[in-house]
């Protein structure tokens, strides 16, 4: 077994790799490359000569509908992406939700379209989810509201054939679609797609994992050979650059980085939970927040059972999952909007694609199967600079998963525990004083409904005999209701859980600063650094390297320093002054055989 002496200046090196990684987030202009990092969209917030989209010489009618939407300055990616695309150059992009990519597309081909409108159906976009392809469309609507006679069409499954037929039969400008409805209209030639000369791939890892790589690669292959591709993804796995390497001509690179300012001004949190108290811990937390709440859930039986129960707590509740009619899904999207439902419990097909102001919380009330799911679900939320929060259910075998996550995401997820009774009732109370306050008489009212008040007043103080306390006692009476005002629920098993979480993670913690103190105590000039050659693929842990080496040697494992386990290689600490017998004996050492 082949091993060598290390320097222990290993860790120094790993801490200026990290930092030399770190300053890649700073905007960069490489030969084809641009990585630049996430910020927020900004909004105006009120009248501004200044407008920075003015540099990149877009028609009056466009900046006239940025300023109707109140944009004011270009997100990273509206920087890089939009002048090349204006100069027709092909592009590949790396970004998440939320970067205000849609805009960074949409923006340059609408002021390209605007000088050859005689041609029809010239741009194609295509997304991996019906409402993806529905947000994307009114995009290009927006942006284009000011210009004359320019006409946007989405196409998707789930809705009537005739009238997408009906609307690419007149004349469109962009067409908008999901792969599989978009091949279904090439082949019956219902979609003329002969002066096609731009196509957008958005989402394009999404589309990979639901399976339209052999779609999206036809539909490429049936349109004219000289267009501009535009491929916009979230990763940006193999498959993707294989795409970009067969079908995209010398293309200008974007990558905006996954920083933490992507997610800043959402607040995330998490809580344990034990499965079977899942349900009830959800009711608690909708008791402090329950306007504008999406709850993210596996299985589209999941997703009725709860709404079910949500609903019989007096919740206004709605589903969305991929068994809901396509017209029933926008009428739902379309009454969350306008806060006639309160919240939505839907599975991951709403993750993308789904943009509503209103949302203040998001639940993931199962554990996201990746990162890409989890910022994409969280991202649901904090739109537009806004503010927003994400709560993660966590039960005791997902707790690595969760570390796995704060690393990967480069975030830490603060802890919080299940509101106790305490907690609601207190909630309840200062709810009910901010009612009773902003229904105070001194608040601008109605005048008719004013007198009626002032009328019903005097009523109860003359024919009654009512004084105002037991009139304003009554009134409240009213509000509350006949059922229970305080819950009164045995909530016992909530400090149970938290204790015990609490106890646990105190043994964890308090472990793992003894071996941190152990392993500390000897990180001095006494120890080397050996590397072995084996490691995570190996199925090697720190323990079967401990006990190898203790019982291939007569080293005593006290005296073992810090462990490093790699992929293919592990590094260990050991005692400078090994006798050659022992080293020898290091050599030949297996783990794991």
């Amino acid at each position: 077994m082949a091993l060598k002496k290390e320097s222990n200046s290993y860790d120094s090196e790993q801490e200026k790799s990290k930092n030399e990684d770190d300053s890649l987030l700073e905007l960069k202009d490489l030969e084809n490359k641009k990585e630049i990092e996430s910020q927020p969209l900004e909004v105006s917030k009120g009248d501004d000569n200044e407008n920075g989209f003015l540099d990149f010489g877009f028609n009056q009618s466009i900046l006239n509908s940025l300023r109707n939407k109140g944009y004011k300055n270009p997100t990273p990616i509206q920087k890089a992406a939009i002048p090349e695309l204006m100069l027709g150059r092909d592009l590949l992009g790396q970004a998440q939700t939320g970067t205000g990519k849609t805009a960074a597309f949409a923006l340059p081909l609408i002021e390209k379209l605007a000088d050859n409108k005689e041609l029809n159906a010239k741009v194609l976009v295509m997304t991996p989810t019906r409402e993806l392809a529905t947000q994307v469309a009114e995009s290009f609507k927006s942006y284009s509201s000011e210009s004359s006679n320019f006409k946007t069409v989405a196409i998707y499954g789930g809705t009537d054939y005739r009238n997408q037929i009906s609307a690419l039969k007149r004349k469109v400008d962009v067409v908008v679609g999901t792969p599989g409805r978009i091949m279904d209209h090439i082949r019956q030639g219902t979609f003329k797609i002969k002066d096609i000369n731009c196509l957008v791939l958005d989402e394009a890892d999404e589309m990979l994992n639901m399976g339209f790589l052999e779609d999206i690669e036809w539909i490429i292959d049936q349109l004219p050979e000289n267009k501009q591709m535009v491929l916009f993804s979230a990763t940006m796995p193999n498959e993707i650059r294989n795409i970009a390497k067969k079908y995209l001509n010398d293309p200008a690179e974007i990558l905006i980085k996954s920083v933490k300012k992507e997610t800043q001004l959402i607040s995330q949190k998490y809580l344990y939970v034990q499965r079977h108290h899942k349900l009830d811990a959800l009711k608690r937390i909708l008791e402090l927040n329950n306007e504008g709440v999406i709850i993210f859930v596996r299985t589209k039986l999941l997703t009725t059972s709860i709404a079910e129960a949500l609903e019989n707590s007096g919740h206004t509740v709605a589903v969305l999952n991929g068994d809901i009619p396509q017209n029933q899904r926008e009428n739902t999207v379309d009454r969350l909007k306008k806060g006639f439902i309160d919240i939505l419990v839907a599975t991951d097909v709403a993750a993308r694609g789904l943009d509503v102001e209103r949302i203040k919380l998001v639940v993931n009330y199962d554990f996201p199967f990746d990162k890409e799911t989890y910022t994409h679900r969280i991202g649901r939320t904090g739109r537009a600079g806004r503010s927003g929060e994400a709560i993660l259910f966590v039960n005791q075998r997902e707790k690595h998963f969760l570390r796995n996550l704060e690393n990967s995401t480069r975030t830490k997820i603060e802890e919080i525990n299940i509101p106790s009774n305490k907690i609601i009732n207190e909630k309840r109370m200062e709810k009910l004083i901010e009612n009773v306050n902003e229904s105070s008489l001194d608040k601008d009212e109605n005048e008719e409904n004013k007198a009626l008040i002032i009328d019903v007043l005097d009523n109860l103080k003359e024919k009654h005999s009512m004084d105002d306390s037991n009139i304003a006692m009554a009134a409240i009476n009213l509000v509350i209701g006949n059922k229970a005002f305080f819950v009164n629920e045995d909530d016992s098993w909530i400090h149970k859980q938290n204790n015990t979480d609490r106890n646990r993670s105190n043994r964890n913690s308090n472990n793992r600063m003894r071996n941190s103190n152990r392993r500390n105590n000897y990180q001095n000039d006494s120890f080397e650094t050996y590397k072995f050659n084996f490691g995570k693929f190996d199925g090697v842990r720190v323990a079967s390297i401990i006990s190898t080496i203790c019982n291939s040697t007569n080293i005593n494992g006290r005296s073992i320093g810090k462990i490093q386990i790699f992929n293919d290689y592990s590094l260990v600490d050991l005692p400078r002054d090994l006798h050659r017998e022992t080293k020898n004996k290091l050599k030949k050492i297996k783990v794991r055989n």
